[in-house]
């Protein structure tokens, strides 16, 4: 007797036979699910359970420990199925999507938007260009075994497959492994280890009449410029609304590009938002929270789409208030949020 297994947020489904580790199963089937040692070893394979129930062939407790056990974490590739399961793997993608890859990537430019926001570009292998939505993301692989996890801030139009290149912002997370290293120490021609495309936060229909509002929080701009270009390069006319939150005006790394971005295209608008403003700043647009103006601005989101990229807090507080207060079906509202390593260890 077999059991069946979803995987969420992709809902690709699949059968185990019995006596079969799940990873087993989703790589008989052609399932994308991540891994690496495929004996308990690495934690590649590392994922949530959020319904049903397993057995672990043996494994070691540093890929998972007990705690992670309570919380419902499973290794598939030692995890038996005792009835079916429900499991988040966000890098399991639909069945029509592109293909998850691993490939080197050289540091080809380093360039610092704003204090704490460096944009690096890598080249990636040529002829082979990596295929992914706007608004998607890529893992960084340490050596270490961790990884870590940036949107593209880049078109897919705009990589060329003779000299694929690609941009990531990435934020200065003080005492954090990778950003001190990329602030203090990353030189051009580094090489780098990635994975990807992954994520599901990505424009669904461009041919939609829909309006379309992009709130982002920091560098959650990164995947909003990227599905923005996209949008403009396919033809879509969609009216597009950007609200992007920041802290002090500085914080807006790419203000003036997108202020010219939104002067080019009418169906583009531009309302960049700040929270903490000191007087020195001079800012005299928009002040205070970014879903606040964002509200009130269009109070009725019935007939809207709404992609919000960013803080954990900021993504709950804009899907609460859009589907409570404004009317925004629950199937309208994509998010991405940025968890960073420091925010795993708290939570």
């Amino acid at each position: 007797m077999g059991f069946n297994v979803r995987v969420e947020p992709s809902g690709r489904q699949f059968e185990v036979a019995e006596g079969e580790t799940v990873l087993e199963a989703a790589m008989r089937q052609h399932i994308g699910m991540p891994y690496g040692c495929k004996d308990g070893a690495c934690a590649s394979c590392k994922c949530k359970m959020t319904s049903g129930s397993v057995v672990h062939k043996p494994y070691q407790t540093a890929a998972l420990s007990p705690e992670e056990q309570a919380q419902g974490m499973v290794l598939p590739c030692r995890a038996l199925p005792q009835e079916d399961l429900v499991l988040e793997a966000p890098q399991v993608t639909a069945a029509d999507a592109f293909p998850v890859r691993k490939m080197p990537a050289r540091v080809s430019h380093l360039e610092r938007l704003c204090p704490d926001v460096m944009q690096v570009t890598l080249q990636l292998p040529p002829n082979a260009p990596l295929q992914f939505h706007a608004g998607q993301y890529i893992d960084v692989l340490l050596p270490n075994g961790q990884r870590r996890s940036y949107s593209m801030a880049s078109a897919p139009h705009q990589i060329n497959p003779a000299q694929p290149l690609l941009d990531l912002h990435i934020r200065h997370m003080p005492g954090g492994t990778f950003t001190d290293h990329v602030f203090a120490a990353m030189k051009e021609k580094e090489i780098l280890r990635v994975e990807g495309p992954l994520g599901s936060f990505y424009v669904r229909e461009k041919t939609s009449a829909k309006p379309l509002v992009f709130l982002a929080s920091g560098t959650g701009f990164a995947p909003v410029k990227a599905m923005l270009e996209d949008l403009v390069h396919t033809g879509s006319t969609r009216p597009a609304t950007l609200y992007w939150g920041v802290r002090r005006p500085h914080d807006a790394y790419m203000h003036a590009w997108m202020r010219d971005f939104a002067a080019v295209h009418a169906h583009v608008r531009y309302v960049p938002v700040v929270s903490d403003a000191l007087p020195e700043d001079v800012w005299e647009g928009e002040r205070g929270l970014a879903v606040d103006v964002m509200l009130r601005e269009i109070p009725d989101m019935r007939d809207c789409e709404v992609y919000a990229c960013g803080t954990p807090i900021m993504v709950e507080v804009a899907h609460a208030r859009c589907t409570t207060e404004a009317g925004l079906p629950e199937t309208a509202f994509y998010s991405d949020a940025f968890v960073s390593q420091k925010d795993k260890a708290a939570a």
